[in-house]
């Protein structure tokens, strides 16, 4: 692992020596949760303690995993204009119901607009193709293979309520990791002349037609 230096007043995601500095704190390259299973034609992309809700990251990242890089680019794209919807399906506590979710398979038709998650996704999503380009990979064929949110240490601050109180008001922030993979974009077409299967009661009933003529 390679420590990182301090840095002031500095925010990003380093890349080359891997570490995320933020308000003056580093935090030094850990392991991914997994390794891919093919490394040269994959690329990675994390971020640290990033400042947007854990559960609402979360839903975003189950909605792209499996979609190739341009397609998740342009659905989040999208979910930002509030063209399309990212289906809500585990955490779903005072979430509304949407016409847009209908085209999902969720339960009640679920769903949000998470702009501040899907914008840091898609910054992420932006970094794994700088990799890929980097390394030369073919970025139309890279597919999000796997993406993993945890949660991060939460952050604390007050609120002044009634009568002199105060309250904790937290924040709930995550990592996110993802892997993506270089695949074969040629399709087999299917063959238009091969015999189509039948099902044994359709035969059947065909013949119970041709004895009743």
């Amino acid at each position: 692992a390679v420590v990182s230096t301090q840095s002031s007043g500095s925010s990003g995601i380093n890349a080359e020596y891997g570490y995320y500095i933020t308000n003056n704190l580093s935090f030094t390259m850990v392991r991914y949760a997994k390794e891919a299973e093919n490394p040269a034609k994959s690329v990675k992309a994390r971020g640290f303690h990033l400042r947007t809700h854990f559960k609402t990251s979360r839903e975003v990242a189950q909605a792209i995993k499996g979609m190739h890089l341009r397609k998740a680019q342009k659905y989040l794209k999208d979910v930002v204009a509030k063209k399309q919807i990212i289906p809500m399906r585990r955490f779903m506590g005072g979430v509304g119901r949407h016409a847009q979710a209908k085209a999902f398979n969720t339960s009640g038709s679920l769903g949000a607009w998470p702009k501040k998650s899907a914008t840091i996704v898609l910054d992420l999503l932006k970094n794994a193709e700088s990799n890929a380009e980097v390394k030369g990979l073919e970025v139309d064929s890279l597919v999000v293979e796997y993406i993993q949110v945890n949660r991060a240490p939460q952050m604390r601050r007050r609120t002044y309520r009634a009568h002199g109180r105060i309250n904790p008001f937290m924040c709930s922030p995550c990592h996110i990791e993802m892997i993506l993979t270089e695949t074969e974009s040629i399709v087999a077409k299917e063959d238009d002349d091969a015999p189509k299967k039948k099902s044994k009661k359709k035969e059947a009933r065909a013949r119970a037609r041709l004895g009743a003529e």
